[in-house]
């Protein structure tokens, strides 16, 4: 330590991270999850052929998926075109909060041991697994429970305190 230089410390130790790529089937509430060590477009090319092998033959896929450069890539936009009842939706950036994949997560985060009991990225992993084996033995599906009209009342409000305090700030 050097005199009028404050110590540094770092609380934890990293081990790692994974990705982890998910879907939710809506109507039922189940997921296809799968950890990987890197976030790439063979990651999510084998990703979405697991969801293709999981899905009955016959309706339309509709993929909701949020705005991450993984999906641009040539190959999988190939993949996606031999596909006709692929559906691709993009969320826009900041309404992820209506994306139900988005309440899933927050699930998921709510139901594991908070940050710093895994030792390693493997033993992380192995605990994602077994949540959402845990949570498909009895999948349930989310419902909205505010009608569209209560919903757009709340946007106007929100809208209205946002230009409320926007205006108090230019003053």
């Amino acid at each position: 330590m050097a005199r009028g230089v404050p110590e540094r410390r770092h609380g934890y130790i990293r081990d790692g991270t994974t990705s982890l790529f998910s879907a939710l089937d809506v109507a039922t509430g189940a997921v296809i999850g799968k950890c990987h060590k890197r976030h790439r477009a063979t990651e999510f090319l084998d990703f979405l052929k697991r969801i293709d092998a999981a899905m009955p033959e016959g309706p339309d896929v509709h993929l909701v998926m949020d705005n991450h450069a993984t999906h641009e890539t040539p190959k999988i936009k190939a993949w996606l075109a031999r596909r006709p009842h692929w559906r691709v939706h993009l969320s826009p950036i900041s309404a992820s909060w209506f994306n139900q994949v988005e309440r899933w997560f927050a699930e998921l985060t709510r139901k594991q041991p908070q940050c710093g009991v895994h030792r390693s990225t493997a033993e992380l992993e192995v605990d994602i697994v077994a949540c959402i084996q845990t949570h498909n033995e009895n999948p349930r599906s989310y419902e909205w429970t505010k009608s569209a009209d209560e919903i757009r009342a709340w946007v106007r409000r929100f809208c209205q305190k946002t230009m409320n305090r926007t205006s108090d700030s230019s003053d």
